[in-house]
């Protein structure tokens, strides 16, 4: 029997200067499933999340709660009428504990006005043990991963009873362990009842947790179907209009000499005795767990932390590399995991985020050529395959594959020997995923010697020539491609 529809999404539409987000988009949102919205970056499902959320307000169409129509234009009032929406950009307090992040706003008090710590602490740890939380209420959140921290936020929308979940990418950042805790989370808020709209680009965990889904394409809706049943290939095909058939890397000789070797880097606590090298047109992988020590590897090749010990060599000379500009001085680029935090400066524009990088190189007496500035990124927006309608256009007005387009262009315009991507299609879609491998390889046919960090074990397979495998600081085993498969790179990463 079916479910009760708790809530009704009905010829919904929203417009914004030069774009039309949505259009008569009608969805029925059911208690107690995992109904999945999917959809490439710019189908408009964030729009449509942040409508639910009360962030914006629809032009046209109705929204109905329980059968009754509702219209929200403050979050607050969603929150009141129990929708709780989870960010991929997560908004706590890190400094504070898990209990106050949980209350904020609503901290007990009591008979004398006083703020009531026993209650506060006593009513988080029920919250935690009806969701089976291994967090406790005095953990302070900035120690905590950031799949507890995810845990927390969901936690605050079951502490104000909410009885519809919204998850955006919430396992974009975690690992194994972690993701089966949340997804056991998620099936006990089922359990209670609890709707949940789940977005992500993963589409196994599609198929794992979600019941149904919704797939959106440039603000239309296409279908709604059960989950059961369909393939993974179905699911994409709606998503991108056409038969998408993944690019792989075509593998590289690998009889060059090295042009980057790391030999022996040491981080006290943090990673030890790292030695590998990458070659002219090579995709090196970087696999492991999160927390295996990879994303600080990077950090230090790249002058962001400091080495205890080891030597970095590019093109057979040992490079002293203690700073982000001795390392582009030297040849080295780095696309950061994070996008929006350090890979770009979103309030700024493409242009001016693509030359960001070489404005030694562009400047004359203190002052920016603008002529060769704006030469400059038109030809990487052209070479790179950026959508946006101007050079001057916002990154932040950008979708999450071209963000990642705009970085990759920025580094490539410093001309690097090795360009290091770290989690290089985190977030995006898989369309986009796909033109950032056609990226890589047009690259690597050019000689660029590349390493890819990366949390998505069939990217790894897909890409690398090689693969490095790290647990816990050390390097396990290192992998050639015709060996790689996912349960040997697994068992190197977990024993």
């Amino acid at each position: 029997m079916a479910k009760e529809v708790i809530l009704e999404v009905s010829d919904v539409g929203k417009s914004f200067p030069g774009v039309n987000a949505l259009e008569n988009i009608s969805i029925q949102f059911h208690k107690g499933e995992v109904h999945a919205l999917l959809g490439e970056n710019g189908a408009g499902k964030s729009t449509l999340m942040k409508i639910l959320a009360g962030i914006h307000t629809p032009d046209s169409g109705t929204i109905r709660l329980r059968g009754k129509e509702v219209f929200f234009n403050k979050p607050k009032q969603s929150m009141e009428a129990g929708i709780g929406m989870v960010h991929q950009e997560l908004c706590l307090c890190p400094h504070q504990t898990a209990a106050e992040n949980v209350y904020m706003g609503r901290s007990p008090v009591n008979k004398f006005g006083f703020f009531d710590w026993k209650k506060l602490n006593a009513d988080a740890q029920q919250i935690f043990a009806q969701l089976d939380m291994d967090v406790r209420p005095s953990d302070v959140v900035g120690n905590l991963s950031i799949a507890k921290q995810q845990m927390i936020e969901i936690a605050k929308a079951a502490s104000m009873n909410a009885s519809i979940i919204i998850l955006d990418e919430p396992t974009s950042s975690v690992t194994e362990e972690e993701r089966l805790a949340l997804f056991n989370m998620i099936r006990r808020l089922k359990e209670k009842d609890v709707a949940i709209i789940y977005i992500s680009h993963r589409m196994e965990e599609i198929l794992e947790i979600a019941d149904c889904f919704t797939i959106l394409r440039d603000g239309h809706f296409i279908v709604t179907k059960p989950v059961e049943g369909i393939t993974i290939d179905e699911i994409i095909t709606g998503m991108v209009g056409r038969t998408l058939t993944y690019v792989e890397h075509e593998q590289s000789s690998g009889q060059d000499e090295p042009v980057m070797e790391a030999k022996g880097l040491t981080r006290r606590g943090v990673f030890e005795n790292i030695s590998f090298n990458v070659r002219k047109g090579e995709v090196l992988g970087l696999a492991g767990l999160v927390g295996a020590g990879r994303s600080e590897v990077a950090r230090c090749i790249f002058g962001l932390d400091k080495m205890d010990s080891g030597a970095i060599w590019i093109n057979g000379r040992e490079c002293s590399i203690h700073s982000p500009r001795s390392a582009i001085n030297y040849g080295v680029g780095f696309v950061t995991e994070d996008r929006k935090m350090d890979g770009s400066v979103l309030e700024m524009s493409v242009q001016e985020n693509i030359t960001l990088p070489i404005l030694k190189t562009i400047c004359k007496a203190g002052f920016i050529n603008k002529t060769r500035d704006h030469l400059i990124a038109r030809q990487a927006i052209e070479n790179y395959g950026v959508k946006t309608p101007s050079p001057k256009q916002k990154v932040v007005n950008l979708s999450g594959g071209n963000q990642q387009k705009v970085i990759i262009a920025k580094w490539l315009t410093t001309n690097p020997k090795v360009l290091i991507l770290d989690e290089p299609t985190r977030g995006i879609d898989v369309g986009a995923k796909n033109e950032i491998y056609k990226m890589i390889n047009e690259l690597t046919a050019k000689g660029l010697a590349v390493i890819m960090i990366s949390s998505e074990m069939p990217e790894i397979l897909r890409m690398s020539d090689r693969v490095i495998v790290m647990r816990e600081g050390k390097i396990t085993a290192e992998i050639p491609k015709k060996d790689a498969t996912q349960d040997t790179i697994m068992r190197f990463a977990i024993q």
